[in-house]
């Protein structure tokens, strides 16, 4: 299906490139024969190193989804949050190949152990931020993570759910709805899971009925929602 595609974009479109991952290389190639073969004439393709982790898996996903370039679907804070969490095996691998930073300003980071490490992680969330949605948005995200992680209330930069009228039943809102409706969770049975096992609060207190519910006025304050150790959203009206 790949090759076909590759064949009608080259008919219509002229396209007579394809780019992507290496582990695309023969679909490429049968792309290529596949214009040869029926139009005669040359295509080419180029590939890239796959982005893998330290265990051998791609990057770029997380429980909810796909990690995006387009802050409608990954807020830039969300996005800041994905790159500052990546495993201490990675972050050396993932500065060299998706920062401009000078290399060796890099290596000297190979040499950093324990805390350091998390300083490295914060500078390649930092550029990777700055890179995709500006020096701004990379700087609201930055201040918003060191906010929460210090324990400060500041929730003005956090990504943000707003409910709609739609979303309640006479007047509230049950947590597991809630979480589903956030993003938090790809479902309520997921939803449950994460609550049943104490990683869900609001406002800091943790949340340990899988039934809670809200009521709508209680979204006109301050309301935190925080699932894990790293997943946070606002929640407002």
């Amino acid at each position: 299906m790949q090759s076909f595609d590759f064949y009608k974009l080259f008919q219509k479109y002229g396209c007579n490139m394809q780019f992507g991952g290496d582990d695309q290389w023969s679909n490429m190639l049968g792309g290529i024969e596949l214009i040869r073969r029926k139009l005669g004439k040359d295509a080419y393709a180029m590939t890239i190193n796959l982005l893998l982790n330290s265990e051998g898996k791609k990057m770029g996903k997380t429980e909810s989804g796909a990690v995006w370039l387009d802050a409608e679907k990954t807020s830039p804070y969300e996005f800041f949050q994905y790159w500052r969490n990546v495993a201490d095996a990675d972050v050396i691998k993932c500065l060299k190949m998706l920062t401009f930073l000078p290399l060796e300003e890099i290596e000297a980071m190979e040499k950093w152990e324990g805390s350091e490490l998390n300083k490295a992680k914060e500078i390649l969330a930092f550029e990777l931020t700055q890179l995709v949605h500006g020096t701004e948005e990379a700087q609201k995200a930055k201040e918003a993570a060191a906010a929460l992680f210090a324990g400060g209330a500041n929730s003005e930069n956090m990504p943000k759910t707003v409910l709609s009228d739609e979303d309640f039943a006479d007047g509230t809102i049950d947590i597991l709805t809630l979480l589903v409706s956030a993003g938090m969770t790809a479902s309520k049975s997921e939803a449950r899971r994460a609550v049943e096992q104490g990683g869900v609060s609001v406002n800091g207190d943790k949340v340990t009925d899988a039934k809670a519910v809200y009521a709508r006025d209680t979204f006109e304050e301050e309301f935190v929602l925080k699932k894990g150790k790293k997943n946070f959203r606002r929640i407002c009206l």
